[in-house]
């Protein structure tokens, strides 16, 4: 049994969520269909923390990881992410953010560290050694 609290979700957002399923970005498709999907830990793509929709999410992991294109560099974009992030960090979890252009050009970089970060976290939330700043 876990000793974190479950991440609520908002289950009005299903719809909404789903149709970002259907409708990945291209970097988000590269992700999923190249790495995420058949990743040994189940990570989930366009999931629901309370009321946000990250792009993918490791539970064992306790782990967001975010793709950030063009929209998330404007005002509105900067606010609603420090808002997300508020939300996530209540919530115990890290989040892992990558450019579409590290996706495109950097896309094994990208990978390993994403495959680090997931084991190291498991790693440290079987223990007692976990620091939420990590």
């Amino acid at each position: 049994m876990s000793k974190y609290a479950p991440v609520l979700k908002n289950n009005d957002m299903l719809p909404r969520a789903r149709e970002l399923r259907r409708n990945m970005t291209p970097q988000e498709r590269k992700l999923w269909y190249t790495f995420l999907r058949t990743y040994p830990v189940k990570i989930y793509r366009q999931r629901i923390i309370e009321s946000f929709i990250v792009d993918f999410y490791c539970a064992s992991a306790r782990l967001v990881i975010e793709i950030d294109g063009l929209q998330h560099y404007t005002e509105d974009g900067v606010a609603r992410d420090h808002d997300r992030s508020v939300i996530i960090r209540n919530n115990h979890l890290k989040v892992l953010r990558f450019t579409n252009v590290q996706i495109d050009y950097q896309f094994e970089s990208v990978c390993k560290t994403i495959d680090h970060t997931i084991k190291r976290r498991i790693e440290m939330l079987k223990g007692d050694e976990y620091d939420w700043d990590d």
